[in-house]
């Protein structure tokens, strides 16, 4: 509170404003509608709004704690949906406020003293504000000065609605039925599953109603109701027998999908959705990847239906998924989300057709950090390309038996090394760029053993299986790369036994010398007076100072 300077609204909550009343002049009106055209491009995501947009509105709020006047500004980065659509903006503890401040000239005021002097600053530290709070802890601080204001520290949990209906044929059908009376009971557990009818076509009702109202077939059953309220079907003609009604609602994709990874541990069997020890073994999943969109959608919902199972003691743990990681959404080549409705979609099979599959693999995997988006670029595709075809045209150099050079051998090692462990870590395109730099090395040697290409195609494997395939079986193999052991690095080879160490006399560079590793200080520097750039420099003075960092820099202060 101390720090706003300014309060940002959303276009949405402007134009609220407008409907109640407020005569807004022609260009915030103009602002409006360019930040919710420009909306329409993004994937609501305070990340995805790069330059920060808005217009101050002539209108000014008084700030509770202190009485100062502050400035109402539309803002792009606020979102009608995130709490009122308006927000206390503090620029010099918070990012987008900052970024927003510096390019409006809007004042910017540090009220937390933290370690660091940029800005913006932490908002972890303590209150320099002169009065009550100065010197108090920001945390505790924060509650005091809500509490002086008569608010309250509210913990918001916001759900996407989710309807679990659909009025059409495919989905799991409703084990409901209704009566004469449009009375609902549940089907037997000895009834279940219900299915779905085979039919030739399910198209609309024209009603509104799904498909399967139109199967009368299947929609009128006939049976009754036993004595645990449940329905049994009978025959018609059986003197219990009435006439009821299937529910013709069938469940969304979520029903499914919130379950389905327990399905995998024991898909065959007919009796329970999984043994109990198969699924106490299974359980819960180690790993889940999926996209953003998940983390709102699918996964929430799967954890609400896996922690009730857990109460109904279905399930061993409370939890389905131990980690999770998102995979950021691949843009079109204009920026936006690829959509039918802008007509900016890229058909894989295209691609598939004039590259070949694996380098569409290696480009989306090098394309960017594999949880952020990123935009397509068809021409890119040609670096992935050529890529490939380098790494054909190594296997020309392929002899039985042929010494590396010692730096390159050290660069193999440090290659397994580091694409075994960006693989693991999800960083697909580093990887790709270390595969990269080893196969610059590689080309640079006259021969290259059959040991070491195999080393090779099996790191390259994972990105680019066909073609990884095809030079392993060329290298005599006879069992496929993919079940090959991936290759050890040797520990004793990830480094070189020299090193490159510069020299830097009177605050520039003059050169460099080669050390052996780990060489102590005096070895250094006893080396050093004999550098032709010493005796030109230094000579017989006595330097005021000098600085060793180990295998990295000499630095003589003259």
């Amino acid at each position: 509170l101390y720090g706003a300077t300014f309060i940002a609204i959303s276009a949405e909550l402007a134009e609220k404003w407008i409907l109640a009343g407020w005569n807004a002049k022609e260009e915030v009106l103009t602002t409006i509608a360019e930040i919710k055209e420009e909306a329409k491009k993004q994937d609501f995501s305070f990340k995805e709004v790069l330059e920060k947009k808005g217009i101050n509105t002539g209108i000014i709020a008084v700030n509770p704690i202190n009485g100062e006047e502050i400035p109402v500004y539309i803002a792009n980065y606020i979102l009608s949906g995130y709490g009122t659509g308006a927000i206390m903006a503090v620029p010099a503890h918070d990012e987008r406020d900052y970024e927003f401040a510096v390019k409006y000239n809007i004042a910017i005021k540090k009220v937390i003293d933290t370690a660091e002097d940029t800005l913006p600053a932490p908002s972890l530290g303590t209150v320099n504000v002169p009065g009550e709070f100065f010197g108090m802890e920001s945390a505790a601080a924060k509650i005091k000065i809500t509490e002086k204001v008569l608010g309250k520290l509210t913990s918001i949990y916001k759900l996407k609605e989710w309807v679990f209906a659909r009025q059409r044929y495919w989905g799991e059908p409703f084990p409901i039925v209704f009566d004469e009376n449009h009375v609902s009971y549940a089907v037997a557990d000895s009834e279940l599953p219900v299915v779905l009818p085979m039919v030739d076509e399910y198209e609309p009702t024209g009603t509104g109603e799904s498909p399967l109202a139109n199967i009368t077939d299947w929609v009128e059953v006939y049976g009754h109701i036993n004595e645990a309220g449940e329905f049994e079907s009978l025959p018609k003609d059986d003197a219990r027998s009435k006439l009821f009604r299937r529910e013709t609602n069938t469940m969304p994709q979520w029903a499914g999908s919130s379950w389905y990874y327990l399905r995998f541990i024991d898909p065959h069997n007919d009796s329970a959705f999984a043994d109990v020890g198969k699924e106490k073994k299974w359980s819960p999943v180690d790993f889940y990847v999926g996209g953003a969109e998940h983390a709102t959608r699918h996964l929430i919902y799967a954890r609400f239906w896996h922690k009730f199972l857990f109460d109904m003691g279905v399930v061993s743990s409370d939890e389905p998924f131990t980690k999770l990681q998102t995979v950021g959404l691949i843009m079109a080549e204009d920026g936006r989300k690829m959509s039918k409705r802008w007509g900016n979609i890229v058909n894989p099979d295209d691609v598939v057709a004039e590259y070949g599959a694996d380098t569409l693999r290696l480009y989306e995997m090098f394309m960017g950090p594999f949880d952020q988006s990123v935009a397509w670029s068809t021409k890119s595709m040609a670096g992935s390309y050529r890529f490939i075809e380098r790494v054909v045209k190594l296997s020309e150099k392929v002899t039985g038996m042929h010494e590396l050079a010692t730096e390159t051998t050290i660069l193999l090692n440090q290659t397994i090394k580091k694409v075994g462990e960006d693989i693991e870590g999800f960083k697909f395109n580093t990887a790709i760029s270390a595969l990269m730099i080893l196969l610059n090395a590689l080309e640079k040697e006259d021969k290259i053993s059959s040991e070491t290409f195999s080393i090779f195609v099996r790191l390259i494997a994972p990105f680019a299986p066909h073609v990884a395939e095809e030079l392993w079986q060329n290298l005599s193999n006879t069992s496929s790369v993919h079940t090959a052991l991936w290759p050890e690095a040797d520990a004793s080879k990830l480094t070189s036994d020299t090193v490159t160490m510069a020299i830097q006399i009177a605050g520039k560079m003059r050169g460099t010398i080669d050390m052996k590793r780990d060489s102590e200080d005096s070895e250094v520097l006893s080396a050093i007076k004999g550098h032709e750039m010493y005796q030109k420099y230094v000579g017989e003075a006595e330097p005021k100072k000098v600085i060793v960092v180990k295998n990295k820099i000499v630095n003589i202060v003259i």
